[in-house]
């Protein structure tokens, strides 16, 4: 059992928190009131931030103490929404949140994952016809191997799991999110992920 924190309420925090305590974890999410991302961070070995991306760096720079020494596990994209609502571009182009995060959080290992998907087929991957692939980034390999078991304590086969290296190979993952807007308005909210295939 890993003690986690879960920043982000919505439906990406929440679906994670919920398969995660299924799991066997003890997890505890933390929502938008003042000081709750800090006391959940504070007790956790293992933060997830399922927050907006857009503002992301700003909130997790905020708790640097709270992080520090944690595995810092990023699932968000940050984007510019469109008049539609759905991702129209990157916020930061040219690098990556993960980098980003990493550079402002020297003591806190960051490991960028489960951003190259819809939500539901974060914690089901089996769901679909054909097998996803979960993509990890980071610089430190211990924390990469942590992150690893919780993938397959979420259902994913040690076979979908690509170790793509740094922290800076996260930038072809989240550019990957500029792909959803137009699967959807293509096909719908049906769940779907990047996969390489072999």
């Amino acid at each position: 059992m890993t003690t986690i924190a879960v920043l982000g309420n919505g439906r990406v925090g929440g679906n994670l928190a919920d398969a995660l305590t299924r799991a066997g974890h003890q997890v505890a999410v933390a929502g938008r009131a003042p000081g709750a991302a800090a006391d959940a961070a504070r007790t956790a070995r293992i933060v997830i931030n399922a927050t907006p991306g857009a503002g992301s760096l700003e909130r997790l720079v905020a708790l640097r103490e709270e992080l520090r020494g944690k595995i810092l596990v990023d699932v968000s994209n940050a984007t510019v929404d469109g008049p539609d609502g759905l991702p129209a571009d990157l916020i930061h182009p040219g690098s990556s949140l993960a980098e980003l995060l990493q550079e402002a959080l020297p003591e806190t290992p960051v490991v960028k994952t489960l951003n190259t998907m819809l939500f539901p087929v974060m914690t089901d991957p089996a769901a679909l016809a054909q097998a996803p692939t979960a993509f990890l980034s980071g610089e430190d390999p211990r924390a990469k191997r942590t992150v690893r078991g919780l993938l397959l304590d979420l259902g994913w086969r040690a076979e979908w799991i690509t170790d793509l290296g740094g922290v800076r190979t996260a930038r072809a993952t989240e550019a990957a999110i500029l792909f959803v807007p137009h699967v959807i308005r293509s096909d719908g909210f049906a769940p779907f992920a990047i996969s390489i295939a072999r």
